[in-house]
């Protein structure tokens, strides 16, 4: 049997020249054992025909909104949910931006706005298109909604220009599919939520409360979470690091911020909550930059933010059957995490010190102990990228423990 035997997918190709690539990933497809059928765009009938998709996938294209044949029994609808999963390569930037308007004045769109199975993007266009504002402001919106996306790529464009934009090759379209409908490895099946990075709380428009948290650590665990096969998502605080691949990040600002993109990603197996959250917020952010006058200070009031971790381990419904706090201390590490994991309610705590010397923050590696209702467990220096890896490891360990 091979990896996709019995999966259906759903193909949307859209209207770039990167649209050649889906024929291939067609093939790609089938050899694993889907079985796939095509919607082409307007675009996309510019550089591929329905004849071409049609004698690979073996079964008629799709490309008409309003064809009869279809529309006899709601043909959009039953496309939107006669298939495992959805997948749209070239995702080009108008197909993106109809995806996150949600609008739907094409059979592609249409389907795409009428379907709950999960859809899985593979983006390509041109460097300055994928980089433009819109285009940033639409993928925040499609991956907050859950949108699964395999790529880009950074490298040669049709323009003979280079730079990020190409779109994935089929073999990694091919294997991101298989991760979302056949994952394999230890958190296999699994959905992990991960929060990384600090966050930020405004003073005023131009000014924040923050901390020194690079999000290394954090992203590391999200990107080890993926490869043991589980469906990671990532809420990210602003952090200078690109989003790991194979995993829906989620960018947020501030706590409260946080909070929301936690639980709208719940339900979960696993939450690991890597973030270094800002514990005060200014309650009187001024809504215009606060003006110095004769050399007084402004009078900042500040309020607790919400507890994250707290908030979630106490769930009664959702909760996550294993809760992994952090505890970045500078002092006391192991008793103030002690103290940490009978206040929060969570299952385990990663412990390290902070402080200055150490280098932990923005730094490459990092001397953490692993802080149990049982015991303490010290690990030695390791790099970040380390310290996932086991993390995970021992989180799979216990997963599996638990299994009845």
């Amino acid at each position: 049997m091979t990896a996709l035997s019995g999966k259906r997918i759903l193909l949307v190709i859209g209207g770039g020249i990167a649209a050649y690539k889906s024929l291939d990933l067609i093939r790609r497809l089938r050899e694993r054992g889907a079985s796939v059928r095509c919607i082409l765009t307007n675009g996309a009938q510019a550089f591929v025909t329905p004849l071409a998709a049609s004698a690979l996938t073996g079964q008629r294209t799709h490309t008409d909104l309003f064809d009869r044949e279809d529309e006899a029994d709601i043909g959009h609808i039953r496309l939107a949910r006669d298939a495992d999963l959805v997948v749209v390569a070239p995702a080009t930037a108008n197909l993106m931006a109809k995806m996150a308007g949600g609008h739907a004045d094409d059979l592609a769109s249409t389907v795409l706005l009428a379907t709950t199975l999960p859809i899985l993007i593979a983006p390509a266009m041109n460097a300055r298109m994928w980089l433009h504002p819109a285009t940033r402001r639409n993928l925040e919106t499609l991956q907050a909604d859950g949108v699964h996306m395999v790529g880009p790529n950074e490298g040669a464009m049709a323009e003979a220009e280079f730079g990020p934009g190409r779109m994935a090759e089929p073999l990694e379209i091919a294997a991101a599919v298989e991760r979302l409908l056949a994952p394999s490895g230890l958190l296999a099946g699994k959905h992990v939520i991960v929060t990384s990075g600090p966050t930020h709380e405004p003073i005023d428009p131009v000014r924040y409360i923050a901390n020194r948290s690079s999000g290394k650590q954090g992203h590391a665990i999200a990107k080890a979470a993926a490869e043991a096969g589980a469906r990671v998502t990532l809420i990210s605080g602003p952090v200078d690091l690109p989003d790991p691949k194979g995993v829906t990040t989620v960018h947020v600002e501030s706590a409260r911020e946080m909070l929301t993109a936690v639980e709208k990603a719940l339900p979960a197996d696993i939450g690991v909550f890597a973030a270094a959250v800002a514990d005060w917020r200014v309650a009187n952010a001024g809504e215009q930059k606060i003006k110095k006058k004769d050399g007084a200070l402004p009078n900042l009031s500040l309020t607790e933010n919400p507890d994250i971790l707290a908030t979630i381990s106490r769930l009664t419904q959702n909760r996550p059957a294993l809760m992994v706090g952090f505890a970045a201390e500078t002092e006391n590490v192991i008793e103030h995490a002690k103290q940490k994991l009978a206040k929060k309610g969570c299952d385990l705590i990663l412990a390290n010190d902070v402080s200055p010397a150490t280098g932990v923050m923005g730094g490459e590696s990092n001397t953490v102990h692993l802080v149990t209702k049982s015991g303490v467990e010290t690990w030695p220096t390791l790099s970040k990228t380390e310290v996932a890896g086991r993390l995970i490891a021992h989180v799979g360990a216990l997963i599996g423990d638990a299994k009845p």
